[in-house]
């Protein structure tokens, strides 16, 4: 495997030489001010819209900035690359631009959409292979491929080159702001974009604190920070695949170390309540990575009258998903549960939990029996959408004084991800 990779870490001079090295080729985002989050916090929150960039994320810096840095005999070898889908859409562009042949490993958790953009950003150079469950499945692959044939391995977030491209959205937001935000809010995976920002930002804008932002399913940093050096997750959730990341870098983890950011994380569920809020009220349609770093303003706000910039790292987004998204910020918010009940086979028993369970406001959204060879009883999983998240206490209630049995079904259980 031809690999250039060096443990030290990128300069503030790497960063701003990779700003140039990108100029035509990536746009420079906008920076919108956001009423919404503004008025939720008392903050001026800022949004950084790397969703807007050409592969609709800020991959194509890291990935761009290293593959432009190659020599000829490397760019003769080709590249390999693991990716969720956005670092991989980022080398597909690349490489075509450059003219260089790849192959990029990706999960199969990867959404289609991201596979589909990748296929065309790439075009007759590069190369999809689809392997393993996690991000960590496709890395551990791409590897053995590129010791076997000799490719560089373009890494998306533990390469120095990768991290200084990352960095230079910090650079765009303190030259579109016209002065130090206050705090700058990143999305972390494995932590390209924050060390690259840390980096700049330590030079050129001392009195900016960084808060890094991981889902709660996938805190691979914080797990790191915790032993003193980088871990393996056992089990991560992937649903934040831009995210979904077991192990965080040894360089991204020396440099997140030494800087030390605030490290905060957000469940999922939050997740997708702030990407449904921002399409519904901004017209954003950001995938979970990139509503993950303004989903975390509502659990860790800012001081009021703080200048936040919050990074949009990414709007690939598969609307495929939208039912599952819906269906996980109701039951984060408490306006969706589900309930194993048994009904007794008898006429009325359904009238009667309508009329003496349910709240006037509150509707069935899911029914299903799941025994039907029980002639006394009819056990059912229901589930309900209540009006007022407020009025569980009282439909438990009336729950525990109807002669109708009825289990809720926990969310955080195996028993519920098996049923619903």
């Amino acid at each position: 495997m031809t690999q250039s990779l060096t443990s030290t870490p990128p300069t503030a001079s790497d960063i701003n030489a990779a700003a140039v090295r990108l100029r035509g080729v990536i746009s420079e985002t906008p920076l919108q001010y956001n009423e919404r989050l503004s008025a939720a916090t008392g903050a001026e929150v800022w949004l950084k819209r790397e969703d807007l960039q050409p592969v609709r994320s800020y991959k194509i810096r890291g990935a761009y900035n290293l593959i432009a840095q190659l020599t000829d005999a490397e760019r003769a070898a080709g590249v390999i690359a693991a990716s969720a889908g956005n670092h991989g859409q980022g080398v597909a562009m690349a490489c075509a631009k450059l003219g260089i042949h790849g192959k990029i490993y990706v999960p199969s958790t990867t959404p289609r959409q991201k596979r589909e953009r990748m296929r065309h950003f790439g075009g007759d150079v590069v190369e999809l292979v689809v392997t393993g469950d996690s991000y960590d499945d496709a890395y551990a692959a791409a590897v053995t491929a590129a010791e076997a044939n000799g490719a560089v391995m373009v890494s998306a977030f533990d390469d120095p080159r990768t991290i200084a491209g990352q960095g230079t959205v910090a650079k765009e937001i303190v030259e579109q702001l016209g002065r130090e935000p206050d705090r700058l809010v990143v999305p972390v995976g494995g932590g390209g974009l924050l060390a690259g920002c840390l980096v700049w930002l330590k030079e050129y804008s001392p009195h900016t604190r960084v808060t890094a932002v991981e889902p709660s399913g996938a805190a691979c940093l914080a797990a790191a920070l915790d032993a003193g050096r980088p871990t393996t997750l056992r089990t991560i959730d992937t649903f934040v695949d831009g995210a979904a990341v077991r192990r965080a870098g040894d360089l991204t983890y020396a440099i997140a170390a030494q800087h030390r950011p605030r490290l905060v994380s957000v469940p999922e569920g939050a997740i997708c309540t702030e990407m449904l809020q921002l399409y519904q009220t901004e017209g954003i349609v950001a995938e979970p990575a990139g509503a993950l770093a303004s989903a975390s303003l509502r659990r860790y706000p800012p001081q009021p009258g703080e200048v936040v910039v919050v990074v949009v790292s990414g709007g690939n987004n598969d609307i495929s998903r939208y039912a599952e998204i819906i269906e996980r910020s109701l039951v984060f918010e408490g306006h969706k549960h589900y309930f194993l009940v048994n009904f007794p086979q008898e006429p009325g028993a359904l009238r009667r939990f309508l009329d003496e369970v349910l709240g006037p406001d509150d509707d069935i959204t899911h029914f299903e029996y799941v025994k039907r060879n029980d002639r006394e009883l009819g056990p059912a999983l229901v589930g309900l959408e209540l009006g007022d998240p407020a009025s569980l206490p009282d439909l438990l209630a009336r729950l525990g004084r109807s002669p109708i049995s009825a289990e809720p079904v926990d969310p955080d259980s195996p028993f519920y991800r098996f049923l619903v």
